[in-house]
């Protein structure tokens, strides 16, 4: 690899200042990187329809594409027209939309599908196939010879109706490396936009990734697409990771949600990309619009947004431990690695409980409206804890606490005043 050269422009500007890397930002030494460059694939109407509770009807598919892609997705994927006539009726329906994403329908490598899929108005087609011994032998029953020329085949028919096309493989990282890279250096030579890798079972973990997507740039000149399944809870790790070696798009749904326990979440995608580059997060996607779409969906699918999801659990920015809440309150980088606000969403000091600190009750007491010092603050502190120790609190223990010490110690003044 020739060594990387840096821009004249760019050195000149930057001599003589001392820029501050981010240490949570790509790696350096990633020449190939594209964090800062990455692109959406919106899976949720298409592998989202694949989760147990979905059910989508024509409205409720048209209410999301467009909540999608005020999001501000890349592209915007659907099931298989050839799935069912309800299906083709509803990628024709949201192809007239005239949304700004791209909408994609994902097919099998068969010349029926892709007849169906073309006629639908889609701006590209999303081919894919199984690779493995695992599906070659109990799923479509063909050899890698069979797969390369219904690839060519249906490649060049979606081709010719000017179009995008993407080939992916199914159970990449359980298929063999040399018939891999050679169905994909196939592809490639007869021009497809983007080559995809997908971890079916969620099996790989990031350095397999990493190495499989670098080989893979070595010998294609397109683009790639990765889908990471979280069968193994790898998802979203690997997904970055996929763009720290070279790849450029990643497949999504809102809450992950997909085939079994499903695939790379938005939400929890774009938490590791903001705090990886920040300035191109934000002038992509509207991350205020995050926490209404995943309601939106979660709504839809009848399920809670958990407790621990990424950027909207109820709990995200919540600060429960004394000394955690007295350095948030003087710094919330101290614990925050995100920003809230970003989200359009606040921090919340959780300050009803036997861990609460004294400086997270003297804020408190400040909202509050009330007077106390330091002292005396650390006063009803120890009375809140005491309190806390019995039962479980909630903010009107607290507030009445502290309204009646506040109230005590009043009295006591003006008795000492009367005296």
């Amino acid at each position: 690899m020739p060594p990387a050269t840096v821009d004249p422009a760019f050195q000149k500007v930057t001599e003589g200042v001392q820029v501050k890397p981010n240490p949570y930002g790509p790696n350096p030494h990633d020449f190939m990187s594209n964090v800062s460059r990455f692109k959406l694939i919106e899976s949720t109407l298409r592998e989202g329809e694949q989760f147990a509770n979905a059910f989508f009807d024509t409205e409720k598919k048209i209410e999301i594409a467009k909540a999608l892609d005020e999001f501000g997705v890349d592209y915007i994927e659907l099931t298989s027209p050839a799935a069912s006539e309800q299906s083709r009726l509803d990628c024709e329906a949201i192809c007239k939309l005239g949304l700004k994403a791209k909408i994609l329908t994902h097919i099998r490598c068969h010349m029926d599908d892709a007849r169906i899929a073309v006629a639908t108005g889609v701006d590209g087609v999303d081919v894919v196939i199984g690779t493995s011994q695992f599906l070659r032998e109990y799923s479509h029953g063909k050899d890698m010879n069979y797969i390369a020329k219904s690839a060519i085949e249906v490649i060049e028919f979606v081709k010719s109706h000017g179009i995008e096309i993407r080939f992916s493989s199914e159970d990449s990282f359980r298929s063999d490396l040399v018939d891999l890279l050679n169905i994909y250096r196939t592809v490639d030579k007869i021009g497809v936009n983007r080559v995809g890798i997908a971890d079916t079972v969620g099996c790989a973990n990031p350095r397999q990734v990493y190495d499989l997507v670098r080989t893979l740039k070595s010998i294609v000149s397109c683009e790639i697409e990765c889908h990471f399944h979280n069968d193994t809870g790898c998802a979203i790790a690997n997904a970055y990771t996929a763009l720290e070696a070279g790849a450029t798009f990643i497949d999504v749904s809102v809450l992950g949600i997909g085939e079994r326990n499903g695939i790379t979440s938005l939400g929890g995608l774009m938490a590791r990309m903001i705090a990886a580059d920040r300035d191109y997060v934000l002038s992509k996607y509207k991350l205020h619009k995050l926490r209404d779409l995943e309601n939106l969906v979660a709504d839809s699918v009848q399920i809670n947004v958990p407790f621990n999801n990424p950027i909207t659990g109820f709990c995200a920015f919540t600060h429960k431990a004394g000394i955690h809440a007295k350095a948030i309150l003087a710094n919330p980088s101290t614990y925050e690695i995100l920003d809230p606000a970003d989200f359009g969403l606040t921090r919340y000091i959780h300050f009803a409980n036997r861990l609460t600190g004294w400086n997270a009750i003297k804020s408190r007491v400040d909202q509050l409206n009330l007077a106390l010092t330091d002292a005396q603050c650390k006063e009803v502190t120890t009375k809140i804890k005491a309190l806390g120790d019995i039962r479980p609190l909630n903010i009107d223990d607290v507030d009445s606490i502290i309204r009646e010490y506040h109230a005590d110690q009043n009295n006591e003044i003006a008795a000492a005043i009367q005296a």
